[in-house]
């Protein structure tokens, strides 16, 4: 897809990879709905897009983490811009550790990394089969295709947003819709370098399995696939090579991050 004067939503806008994500569209061309549960900073982002460009971004406060902040900001997109080409559902949340985590926060992890995904789709889809064209994106993480040790809820509804865009490019692929998945491992972001406990090991694990992007060029490989209109936006080589690793041998791949588990463990 060619993004000059397409219109394209950016949840988790705000900061890092949402924020260069919106900033890169727009630079291609595209009209943005800045999209984040801070309603500050994404009027603070559409203002910069705006200055540039008078017109061309809205900021949205949404909290995606409901089906009913999904609908609201479907309509607030589609009541400016007309339609929507591309939706980006990038909001995420690394919260949790292993099986004592909160029954909340593991709620809140289904709602905003999965359930957004759905819940957007939902309401996308009827339009979009209709017009027999559209584009959806996810940010799922490295994690989705291997695992997070140190995190249970982050792993796993990683691994749940893979498999729903696989599901929808599946589904919808035939009828017009484009599907494409982020899978990033470092990058320089508010959720790689929190202070937070439960972020330690998790964290630590990240930083020492290959390089820590900043969030433009992640936006930069994410706005190249998106050009070849093809699946998995994979910004670090290695993930690929891991992957490889764990789908050629699974109890060695399941050995080896043991391992690893152990190491970090003893460093944090």
């Amino acid at each position: 897809m060619d993004l000059l004067d397409k219109h394209v939503v950016v949840t988790g806008a705000a900061n890092g990879i949402g924020r260069a994500l919106a900033q890169r569209f727009h630079a291609a061309g595209a009209k943005v709905v800045v999209a984040d549960v801070d309603s500050v900073l994404s009027a603070e982002v559409a203002a910069e897009l705006n200055s540039t460009r008078p017109g061309s971004a809205l900021g949205v406060p949404a909290d995606v983490g409901s089906e009913q902040g999904n609908i609201d900001l479907i309509h607030a997109a589609e009541a400016t811009f007309g339609t929507i080409d591309l939706f980006f559902a990038n909001a995420g949340v690394g919260i949790g550790t292993d099986l004592d985590t909160a029954e909340d926060d593991w709620a809140t992890s289904f709602n905003v990394n999965v359930h957004a995904h759905r819940w957007a789709a939902k309401h996308l889809l009827p339009t979009w089969l209709e017009r027999g064209e559209g584009y959806f994106c996810s940010t799922a993480s490295a994690a989705g295709l291997l695992s997070q040790i140190g995190s249970a809820p982050y792993s796993v509804t990683k691994h749940a947003a893979v498999a729903f865009a696989e599901w929808m490019s599946l589904t919808y692929g035939a009828r017009g819709l484009r599907v494409s998945c982020l899978c990033p491992q470092g990058v320089n972001t508010n959720m790689l370098n929190s202070t937070a406990p439960e972020a330690g090991v998790s964290s630590s694990v990240v930083r020492s399995a290959g390089a820590v992007l900043e969030p433009a060029e992640v936006a930069e490989t994410a706005l190249a696939v998106i050009a070849a209109e093809t699946f998995l936006i994979a910004p670090h080589p290695e993930v690929l090579t891991y992957w490889g690793r764990k789908v050629a041998d699974y109890d060695r791949w399941l050995a080896g991050m043991r391992k690893l588990q152990a190491r970090i463990s003893g460093e944090v």
